[in-house]
């Protein structure tokens, strides 16, 4: 970590490479097959049965010899004895004489001597003996082993984010688990002698806390096993020891509040003397006043946000989010850009990446997205209208409507 307890101000992509080039994956081990929804797997998965892995019907029927049935027509049926039944999972008849015939239910395996299963539809439905009125084509209705997968084929690769479709493949090869990176443990912590819990009295000077429902909120959409903490005073002292106390469950920390240059920014009091956490100043707005660095004895990493929603949120978008997926093995790390056409201008201050609430859309001529209310980055009612961020780099001041720009779509998989 460079620099340590300065306050020098860097780009918002040197922050991000800075935090990407210190965070390192989980280490991966096997996890039962549905703990691994959403997670990346860890390995390649090659099948090592086939799919169907034997010859199965593909109707509820008759399983004939085709040469028997050559001549079948409405006038001039063909008869067969029905020598037995066979239903999936529980097929007794393995082999079948020429000249005759077996019921056979969906999914059943196709007996020796069989290559053929004529639906129920073409028959008389016959017990003893079946009239068979029209002749199908060679190995018609029947879904031959390996169809689907066979022995050796690459399932799923390694750095996969693993679906429902995915699972269900894998639980019909027989895989019970896959090696995959497990879900962070993000721990995160409220600042400010000023909050209140939800539900409760608000006095002439308080706040309800917003932030960490925010940001716990957003590390659990991201994959991340997400705890969030109760709120933490202005008092170095007790910031430590809950910091303390969480340390012991937490793979990282995330603080809001407590950051800026204020007489009562006690994540910065309490973290400076460590030596271990830098804090300095990003070129973005929101999100100007920024830390990163590793707490306790184990060097759990931790990120401490600004305190204003929307300069919070941001934040985790920029720097948390690409490092829970670092820890979940899970690429790209970031958010991928899309291109927009912007409907209202935009101003931006030299120097510092802008990040604007916007509404993204598709309209008859492509991609669009609105600016959604003005820069304060305590507008957390315009945070909440909003599915976009519109990206406006450093070096640009203004953008006209109708101008395409880069955007963000927060509510978007990836």
């Amino acid at each position: 970590m460079a620099d340590p307890g300065t306050s020098d101000v860097i780009s918002v992509d040197d922050h991000l490479a800075r935090i990407l080039a210190d965070i390192e994956p989980l280490a991966d081990y096997p996890q039962p097959l549905m703990e691994t929804l959403g997670l990346a797997a860890a390995e390649d998965v090659v099948a090592t049965i086939d799919l169907p892995s034997f010859d199965n019907s593909a109707m509820d029927g008759y399983a004939v010899r085709h040469e028997d049935v050559l001549s079948a027509s409405d006038g001039t049926p063909v008869h067969l004895p029905v020598v037995g039944e066979i239903g999936a999972g529980q097929a007794q008849l393995l082999a079948l004489s020429p000249g005759t015939s077996a019921k056979i239910m969906t999914g059943a395996p196709v007996p020796a001597g069989a290559d053929t299963v004529v639906p129920y539809e073409w028959t008389d439905r016959g017990v003893a003996r079946v009239r068979i009125d029209r002749a199908p084509t060679f190995a018609q209705h029947v879904r031959p082993a390996g169809q689907d997968v066979q022995v050796g084929d690459m399932l799923v690769a390694h750095g996969t984010v693993l679906g429902p479709r995915h699972l269900g493949l894998l639980a019909a090869v027989g895989r019970a688990s896959v090696r995959s990176r497990p879900r962070p443990r993000v721990v995160v912590i409220s600042t400010g002698s000023e909050l209140r819990e939800p539900g409760t009295p608000l006095g002439h000077d308080s706040i309800y806390d917003g932030n960490s429902f925010l940001l716990a909120a957003a590390a659990r959409r991201a994959g991340a096993v997400a705890y969030r903490v109760g709120i933490v005073p202005d008092e170095p002292r007790q910031f430590l020891d809950a910091l303390e106390d969480q340390l012991v469950r937490a793979d990282l920390v995330v603080t809001s509040g407590g950051v800026s240059q204020g007489d009562f920014d006690v994540v910065k009091e309490a973290l400076r003397p460590l030596g271990t956490v830098w804090f300095g100043g990003v070129a973005m707005q929101p999100g100007k006043p920024q830390g990163f660095g590793r707490v306790g004895e184990d060097g759990t990493p931790i990120f401490t946000l600004p305190g204003n929603p929307v300069s919070s949120y941001v934040s985790f978008e920029q720097f948390v989010l690409p490092a829970i997926r670092k820890m979940m093995g899970k690429a790209p790390y970031s958010r991928p850009a899309a291109r927009a056409r912007l409907t209202h201008p935009i101003s931006s201050p030299a120097g510092r990446r802008q990040f604007v609430r916007g509404e993204y859309a598709v309209d008859a001529v492509g991609p669009v997205v609105t600016p959604v209310g003005g820069h304060g980055s305590h507008l957390i009612g315009d945070l909440a209208s909003s599915n976009a961020l519109v990206v406006v780099p450093e070096d640009v001041t203004s953008v006209a409507a109708g101008e395409q720009v880069t955007v963000l779509r927060l509510d978007e998989e990836f």
